[in-house]
């Protein structure tokens, strides 16, 4: 992508801090004004001090009558009555300085509030500001054109600079360093290979890299994530329109009350002094800053909520409805096992189906492909390649005919076996074989987002009373998925009627949230008080009915804008109120007598500034999570990686003890199990030492204390004993495994197999989703 010019980046920000220090000299003017009144005074010149406090008072009230003018006009009753009315009683009543306070108290409110609106505004306005215009388009023979970014087309080849914004998503064609920080909210620096996907919105922060883009700019994440800041910015939320309800009715409230003062009183002072303290409401200048501030930070976190309305309702909902595939599970298929027959190698199995699977279109050979490569496994172009529908893949890899896909007819034992558990865990089996028959099958899972159990923690926590999941999947199936996150019911095999209709129930009891993948989910987005749609971006992120859009893969991210919108709304309705209530006590005394008009409007200052510096707390707090250090996240990061290993010793494992408990007497079982053994000792036992040296001890900040470790320090241990059981059990087998030793063996096998499969799931749900790293796409 093209950089913009650098005239042109010079400037923005010149042009930005112009307009910044503009917005404050109509305070200073004014301020400056009545300190020289005060110095006039000062040297008994009180009568020149009278006519500059007036020329103040003059200068405040022609616009804010103007103003109040064309509310009127509009239908639109408020506070700008009082601060008429404050003014032009205190220039009938000769109370000049009083005006002049006025005057500055006035400017200083909307001087405040647009330094506050700006402020919570901030990040959204850097997304507009910072959305790419060009790229650079590789044109016929090699040259570079600097071309308008909408006329890039999908499939054009682009050069990313260094330092450039990417304007289109695509897939990189050589390596690439990247700050995804923008669109994902993380900061640290992604690597991306050759072929990976690139979105729109990151920064290349490495060495320029060739592209190639898959969507046009219309349709790529930025371009949706900018329209939705857009519409952000452009709503006003419930609470500001509430506000102007209170408006309507506080105003003929201090009209009655300056009326009355000066009805019993016969004192027109007191009633311009009840019109001063009443200007303006604290009410209009607390709510809409701490929403908006709510937005702010959302949208920071990776969500980006269409308006304040919505913000506010999330910050009240009780109910919240939760579709499965692709909201509490990953909605894309992985490879959990590979499973071989006798003498069979896994590594070889994955690598033939992968390879014939390359050209393929279907999601389960993306998965297929994404595994291998994930492996380290070297593919093979394949030859000869045909696809069935619903049958599968067949091809040619180095002369060797492979079949990827579905088996008919009766199944050798192994793979029985393999069949019997894809139907107790739920998973799907795809099927190796050659012209021998079948020699391997890969099961495939959508697993459980490792953050959803803690996601699900965080909602309730955060004030959410009823957590649901709908899902069109078999009850078997959900069941599974609801028991492992944690929601309070379960609703299986639901049409999108359904869940429509069910919404619409729901709704009726509580403020209700309904989060989906934005896709077939949408008349339930539409349905709900607030609408989710997870991991949308591009085109449909704006097109979708949803009300918040999550802009990273992470579920967690839901979590964070529900606590900040019930913080934000804490925070406005907690100014409103006591800067109403300060304001009608004030009003009180003043009308009593007890507080002249010139004292009532610095006290009236002083708590309009109370409420806003008060509403800008928003920005800052009402999450529970912590931040995780750098280095922290470094040891994350590398014990994730490291799982990887362990699993594929896990897979190891299994095996072995499947071929003990099959074929005990035979020779490979004794050298598999030893093999196993040498392998648990040599990668799954110094992994788990390190966790312990110098991941718990680090994480103790992040969680808040080490008695959050103490049951995974207690798991090591137990698989260290179980570990040096299964040595001390080789060591009494001489030569071959004896009949009365094959139970005890077992035992141990399947309970190191299960013991390090729960323990693995453990760390990746409580330890690894403390990283804010979204998952690679």
């Amino acid at each position: 992508m093209a950089a913009e010019s650098p005239e042109c980046v010079d400037q923005q920000p010149t042009r930005s801090r112009v307009r910044r220090w503009w917005a404050w000299v109509p305070l200073v003017g004014l301020s400056v004004a009545v300190l020289a009144g005060v110095a006039l005074r000062i040297t008994g010149r009180s009568g020149a001090a009278d006519v500059v406090w007036a020329a103040v008072t003059v200068a405040a009230l022609l616009p804010a009558a103007w103003s109040m003018l064309r509310a009127l006009w509009h239908r639109h009753f408020g506070v700008d009555v009082i601060a008429v009315l404050a003014l032009a009683g205190a220039l009938t009543v000769a109370e000049y300085l009083a005006g002049a306070v006025i005057a500055v108290m006035v400017a200083t409110g909307r001087s405040l509030e647009a330094y506050a609106q700006r402020r919570a505004t901030r990040d959204l306005r850097a997304l507009l500001e910072r959305a790419p215009r060009t790229a650079r388009r590789r044109a016929a023979g090699g040259a570079i054109e600097v071309v308008p970014l909408d006329d890039v087309a999908t499939g054009d080849r682009l050069l990313v600079g260094p330092g450039d914004v990417v304007g289109v998503d695509g897939t990189v064609d050589e390596a690439a360093t990247l700050d995804e920080s923008v669109v994902t909210g993380e900061s640290r620096l992604v690597q991306r290979a050759a072929g990976e996907g690139v979105v729109s919105g990151v920064v290349n922060a490495g060495a320029a890299f060739g592209m190639r883009a898959t969507k046009s700019a219309a349709q790529s994440t930025y371009a949706g994530i900018v329209r939705l800041a857009e519409e952000a910015s452009a709503h006003k939320a419930p609470m500001v329109r509430l506000a102007d309800r209170y408006a309507a009715a506080f105003v003929p409230f201090t009209l009655v009350l300056a009326g009355l003062a000066w009805l019993l009183s016969g004192d027109l002072v007191r009633a311009v002094a009840v019109l001063v303290v009443a200007t303006p409401c604290p009410l209009l200048l607390a709510t809409p800053i701490a929403i908006v501030s709510g937005l702010s930070r959302v949208a920071r976190r990776g969500v980006l909520v269409r308006d304040g309305g919505a913000l506010e309702l999330l910050g009240r909902a009780q109910t919240l409805l939760v579709d499965k595939t692709g909201t509490l599970t990953a909605g894309r298929p992985r490879a959990a096992e590979t499973v071989v027959a006798p003498g069979g190698d896994r590594d070889e199995v994955l690598r033939l189906a992968a390879s014939v699977e390359q050209l393929s279109p279907h999601v389960l050979a993306a998965a297929l492909v994404r595994q291998a490569r994930e492996r380290g496994l070297a593919l093979t172009e394949p030859t000869d390649v045909t696809e069935e529908p619903g049958r599968g893949v067949s091809g040619r890899v180095k002369g060797r005919l492979v079949r990827v896909g579905q088996l008919g007819g009766e199944l050798p034992e192994w793979a029985g076996r393999a069949l019997a558990r894809t139907e107790l865990t739920g998973w799907s089996a795809v099927w190796v074989s050659d012209d021998a028959g079948p020699f391997g099958a890969i099961l495939l899972e959508d697993p459980v987002r490792p953050d959803a159990r803690r996601t699900v923690r965080r909602l309730r926590h955060a004030g959410l009373r009823r957590i649901v999941m709908v899902t069109g999947d078999r009850p078997a199936t959900a069941a599974q998925v609801a028991e492992a996150v944690g929601v309070d019911d379960v609703v299986a095999q639901c049409t999108p009627q359904e869940k429509v209709a069910r919404v619409r129930q729901e709704a009726e009891r509580a403020v209700t949230v309904m989060v989906g993948d934005g896709v077939n989910d949408a008349p339930a987005l539409a349905q709900a008080q607030v609408g989710v749609a997870m991991g949308a971006t591009g085109a449909n992120a704006s097109a979708d009915v949803a009300d918040a859009v999550l802009t990273v893969d992470r579920l967690d991210r839901l979590a964070d804008a529900v606590e900040i919108a019930r913080y934000a709304r804490r925070i406005a309705v907690q100014s409103a109120t006591v800067g109403m209530g300060l304001a009608v006590l004030a009003m009180l005394a003043a009308a009593a007598g007890r507080l002249p008009p010139v004292a009532g409007a610095f006290l009236q200052e002083g708590i309009d500034v109370l409420v806003i510096l008060n509403a800008l707390r928003a920005l800052r707090g009402g999450l529970r999570r912590r931040d995780v250090p750098p280095n922290t996240r470094e040891l994350l990061a590398r014990a994730a990686k490291e799982h990887g290993t362990v699993r594929d010793v896990l897979a190891g494992l299994r095996d072995t003890a499947d071929l003990v408990a099959t074929d005990a007497a035979s020779p490979r079982c004794l050298p598999a199990v030893r093999e196993t053994h040498r392998r648990l000792t040599e990668r799954v036992l110094p992994h788990e030492a390190t966790e312990e040296r110098q991941l718990y001890p680090a994480l103790t900040d992040p969680l808040g204390s080490d008695e959050a470790t103490s049951t995974m320090s207690r798991a090591h241990v137990e698989i260290r004993r179980q570990v040096d059981l299964l040595g001390a059990q080789i060591a009494q087998a001489d030569g071959r495994l004896r009949p009365d030793q094959v139970p005890d063996l077992l035992a141990t096998l399947y309970g190191l197999d299960a013991v390090l499969r729960l323990h693995l799931a453990q760390e990746e749900e409580e330890f690894f989703t403390l990283d804010p790293t979204p998952e690679r796409r």
